[in-house]
């Protein structure tokens, strides 16, 4: 029994090393020889080699700005946010930024553009003032009826004015 167990520790390691090095074989990079990459890019279509181009080109323009460790601005990141949509390996593509950190650039910006979507037009009410000083008389001289009565008062109301905007009219 006890010239098993080191034979056991020992095939353990040996299947742990056979494993890392076929996880390392299969997480390692594709060589990126010239023939091999020309054959690659022939099956291609065009408008992704433009994009793939494109989003090389962006990053080529972000390093040669004069300082030590450039920034991107938010010009820049919406371009490459826009440009890595368009390129099937975008994560191949890119050189001087993280994928993860493009991943985190594009959740922000659909917030940004879903915030400024879902703002209101305006801000003037949108209960007519006649309505307005209808609900407000009622609610002066009906002070037992309360918001919800005056709101089932009429039908017409129940299709325009939700019950929050007379509780708020009749509060006043």
């Amino acid at each position: 029994m006890g010239c098993v167990l080191p034979h056991l520790l020992q095939l353990g390691r040996y299947f742990l090393d056979m494993l890392h090095s076929c996880f390392l074989r299969w997480t390692k990079p594709l060589s990126t020889s010239l023939p091999l990459g020309t054959l690659t890019d022939l099956s291609r279509s065009k408008p992704e080699l433009i994009a793939e181009n494109a989003l090389l080109r962006q990053q080529l323009i972000i390093l040669r700005r004069q300082v030590k460790r450039p920034a991107c601005n938010k010009a820049d990141r919406t371009l490459l946010i826009l440009l890595a949509r368009l390129v099937r390996n975008w994560k191949q593509a890119l050189l001087i930024v993280q994928p993860d950190t493009l991943l985190r650039w594009h959740r922000e910006l659909f917030r940004l553009v879903w915030k400024r979507r879902s703002k209101a037009a305006s801000h003037t009410p949108k209960v007519a003032p006649e309505t307005v000083a209808l609900i407000r008389e009622m609610a002066t001289k009906n002070r037992l009826w309360g918001a919800v009565l005056m709101d089932n008062m009429n039908d017409r109301w129940r299709r325009i004015i939700p019950a929050a905007q007379v509780m708020k009219e009749s509060d006043d």
